[in-house]
């Protein structure tokens, strides 16, 4: 994991967020875009990310997802992980930062997001924590408080809910006896 911030900024910043949203492709998949013959979109997830995330919902912490593409495979995701704010075919994902935020009670300052491309840059820019993968647009990488390890689709998602599960001393619950 890369601290833009410095690493005591970014453990400040992750001990204070109560929700976190993520962008998709490039972000939960691994940012290419896969079509059958018969024009079906297929993606693919982690079950690592997934898993985290549901690690973040029992702790307590809100998750949104906040994406330009609309699938049903997205839907059924979020469906299979109990994540019930999905805003997908959004051409302004600040619009929908607004309506979550609303929704969830909670201040950007207290909104982390994780994207990986130029039209993520004015949630990035809101949200009390913001994050980014290895292979993200170069000028969202420059920006952001984090950029992780792992690549997008690949784990990515998991090294910030580890961080931010640790950061707010929520993580050790989920360790065997």
């Amino acid at each position: 994991m890369n601290f833009n911030c410095g690493e005591s900024e970014a453990r400040k910043r992750a001990a204070a967020v109560r929700a976190l949203g993520l962008d998709v492709d490039g972000v939960l998949s691994d940012g290419r875009l896969y079509f059958t013959s018969g024009g079906e979109e297929v993606k693919a997830f982690h079950a690592l990310d997934g898993h985290g995330l549901k690690m973040l919902m029992q702790s307590g912490l809100q998750v949104a997802i906040i994406t330009s593409r609309a699938s049903p495979i997205l839907k059924r995701r979020c469906d299979d992980l109990g994540i019930t704010h999905l805003y997908q075919g959004v051409e302004d994902k600040l619009e929908a930062l607004k309506d979550f935020l609303a929704l969830a009670g909670i201040e950007a300052g207290q909104f982390g997001f994780v994207g990986d491309d130029l039209m993520d840059l004015p949630v990035l820019q809101a949200a009390g924590l913001a994050c980014s993968v290895p292979g993200g647009h170069e000028d969202v990488r420059s920006r952001v408080h984090i950029v992780t390890s792992a690549p997008g689709g690949r784990g990515a998602v998991r090294e910030i809910t580890d961080f931010l599960l640790r950061c707010q001393q929520a993580y050790d619950q989920f360790l065997p006896p």
